[in-house]
């Protein structure tokens, strides 16, 4: 009984009928893999990246202050801007500043959190982190809705309920949507009709888009984008590498 050969899927068709969906799987196979392929291309070294074809000019007007987009090869230092707009942990006087460009939904942001706040735990007051918004929404349809409820929180409690508000997003990326920010808002007692207000009116829509538009004129392509005292540094980098560069900046200050 159970010398018996098992029947091929394929021998219950007549030739024809198996050529034709022998054909089919194939096609299909062929697409799926060069999906992964490209999908493979724009996941790199533990960042998200962002192709973009209407780059910003050289000078952009930036919340009033000009910034000049630096030469990719170049590895120079960038000199970025620090404005009374920026979200700032840390001291503000202090010796490095880390700028972040970042996405709400992207899961290398959420992983880098960690990262951040370990090397602001051992570096106290020699450094300060600066977040800014760089939405992939090709990629993150969730991000920027993310972005600008999280700009409405700044506004009623300033940048401690900014990043109070911001982990809750990055430990919780499967949530997010309007009802999560509704349930995280009321659970910092927010001004609940304020706080839907200033979401669906699209109040900090322009905000968010001028920090996007900042992050590709300093060459940002990818999400985290991050700057020590204007030097770049791409991706989720692991923390003894990021010590590295932040000792450096140190030993230069």
């Amino acid at each position: 009984m159970f010398d018996q050969e098992e029947k091929g899927f394929f021998d219950a068709f007549k030739p024809k009928t198996a050529f034709i969906i022998g054909l089919i799987t194939g096609l299909l196979a062929l697409c799926t893999l060069g999906f992964f392929i490209l999908l493979s291309k724009e996941i790199k070294g533990g960042s998200l990246t962002v192709k973009n074809n209407n780059q910003p000019s050289a000078n952009t007007n930036i919340n009033g202050n000009n910034v000049v987009q630096p030469d990719a090869n170049s590895g120079q230092p960038v000199n970025i801007t620090i404005t009374n707009s920026d979200h700032i942990l840390g001291n503000k006087n202090a010796q490095v500043k880390l700028v972040e460009y970042s996405d709400f939904q992207c899961p290398f942001c959420g992983a880098f959190q960690s990262t951040v706040q370990q090397v602001l735990k051992d570096y106290g007051n020699k450094i300060a982190l600066v977040y800014r918004h760089f939405p992939l929404d090709s990629l993150h349809p969730n991000a920027r809705p993310a972005a600008e409820a999280s700009e409405c929180v700044f506004e009623q409690k300033g940048d401690e309920g900014f990043f109070k508000f911001s982990d809750s997003l990055y430990a919780n990326q499967d949530k997010l949507g309007t009802d999560y920010y509704k349930q995280l808002a009321q659970g910092m007692s927010l001004i609940m009709n304020k706080f839907n207000d200033c979401v669906s009116s699209g109040k900090y829509k322009q905000k968010v888009e001028d920090q996007y538009q900042s992050g590709l004129t300093y060459g940002v392509n990818g999400t985290p984008g991050n700057f020590v005292n204007g030097v770049s540094v791409k991706g989720a980098v692991p923390l003894s590498n990021l010590k590295q560069i932040i000792d450096s900046a140190l030993n230069k200050s």
